[in-house]
């Protein structure tokens, strides 16, 4: 569950990092099917619209929720997105399933201050619910415009392999623990 990051904006949907890990998972025999509902624009109030009517439909074992940019680029309080992460997790953990929370970073023209307090709103909730986390998505992705789209905000085709191998190690420690 994320956003344009995970819903692969920009590229052909069949090279996004999720279907790269549905693959992955495929190819490593992991009894496990990936249902990708990202979607563009989505933050984390449009997550705790979705969650439900997902938790029920498909009963994950694991939610990886990647929410949280779209709330950061708007500037909306980090107050609320920690309330509302700290909604989802709670919801995912009501339906019996696990979160791995991947970390997000808003971009350096929002301020030493914003940047913090989003980065803190992540962090009390990793904290509290003892997540698993992704630290962030975009490692070794965000700073290298050769793996961005034009746009600077979204990664590239190529970039998506890089994505998974930045999910991948604490996916597998999550479904060690399920």
């Amino acid at each position: 569950m994320g956003d344009s990051l995970s819903a692969a904006q920009g590229i052909d949907p069949t090279q996004g990092w999720v279907t790269l890990l549905a693959k992955r998972l495929a190819d490593e025999q992991f009894p496990y099917q990936v249902v990708n509902i990202s979607m563009g624009g989505d933050t984390t109030s449009n997550g705790i619209d979705k969650l439900p009517a997902a938790l029920q439909h498909y009963h994950p074992a694991v939610v990886i929720l990647a929410l949280g940019a779209n709330d950061g680029l708007r500037g909306l309080p980090a107050t609320l997105i920690q309330k509302n992460l700290s909604t989802l997790v709670e919801l995912a953990e009501r339906s019996q399933a696990k979160i791995l929370l991947v970390g997000l970073l808003i971009p350096l023209n929002y301020g030493p201050d914003y940047r913090q307090q989003f980065e803190e709103a992540y962090q009390k909730v990793i904290r509290h619910y003892h997540l698993i986390h992704v630290p962030f998505l975009l490692k070794n992705i965000a700073l290298n415009p050769n793996l961005m789209q034009a746009d600077g905000l979204h990664p590239t085709a190529t970039a998506q392999p890089i994505i998974l191998e930045n999910v991948w190690p604490f996916l597998m420690k999550m479904i060690q623990k399920t």
